[in-house]
């Protein structure tokens, strides 16, 4: 398995890193953690899925992004405080997962041992902050049914196959939520995609049918 964050680090600073960690399993709908809760390690994504959820203004949940296998969640606890931020956003799991849990202490403890090692904080973020900039030129620059047609090929990577036949298993509503838009429309650029032959929709979930044709109305 590979993290990207990893690769600022020699093979045996990885290796630290792996070796410090803890292999957690989660079942199919459990809370890894609640937005809110203590921060206090990072977990980086073995296998399976997890929703990445925060807390709307009138108190429900929304599903920001979808992670799998060389993701990573929770790097924010890596940081240098005392006392860091609380959790800002609820973790779940999609399906059977397992993660690799590195805890602050552990982390800190690397780090006298293997000064370099402190970088993987910065790589943790930076990629955070690339992915984060990309979304956000996106939502303001990208009309939806474009946003949605990227998103479905994004998640289906994630899900690992975005090829002719995959299938996406997220709601409209949580597809709604990733590209920033409301339920309605996102229906109806799925109406239009499945008479167009693109997608198949059915109850909480989606099927690629040609992924030619929906990679060139992603724009890509």
């Amino acid at each position: 398995m590979h993290w990207s964050p990893l690769a600022s680090l020699d093979d045996a600073e990885q290796e630290a890193v792996l070796g410090a960690a803890r292999r957690r399993s989660f079942d199919k709908g459990e809370i890894v953690f609640h937005e809110g809760d203590r921060s206090d390690s990072v977990h980086l994504v073995v296998s399976g899925h997890f929703a990445v959820m925060v807390s709307t203004p009138d108190g429900d949940l929304a599903t920001l992004n979808v992670l799998g296998s060389g993701d990573w969640f929770g790097e924010l606890s890596m940081l240098g405080e005392q006392e860091p931020a609380p959790r800002s956003a609820t973790i779940a799991a999609l399906d059977a997962s397992e993660t690799l849990v590195l805890t602050q202490s552990a982390f800190h403890r690397l780090c006298e041992s293997h000064p370099r090692v402190e970088r993987l904080v910065g790589g943790l973020l930076a990629a955070r902050i690339r992915k984060l900039s990309a979304d956000l030129l996106d939502a303001r620059y990208v009309d939806l049914d474009q946003r949605l047609c990227r998103a479905l090929l994004d998640v289906a990577d994630v899900f690992g196959g975005r090829e002719s036949g995959f299938t996406i298993p997220l709601t409209q509503e949580q597809l709604a939520d990733i590209v920033g838009g409301k339920r309605p429309s996102i229906n109806q650029v799925l109406q239009r995609l499945s008479l167009e032959g693109v997608v198949e929709v059915s109850r909480g979930r989606v099927t690629i049918l040609d992924e030619q044709a929906l990679t060139l109305q992603a724009g890509r």
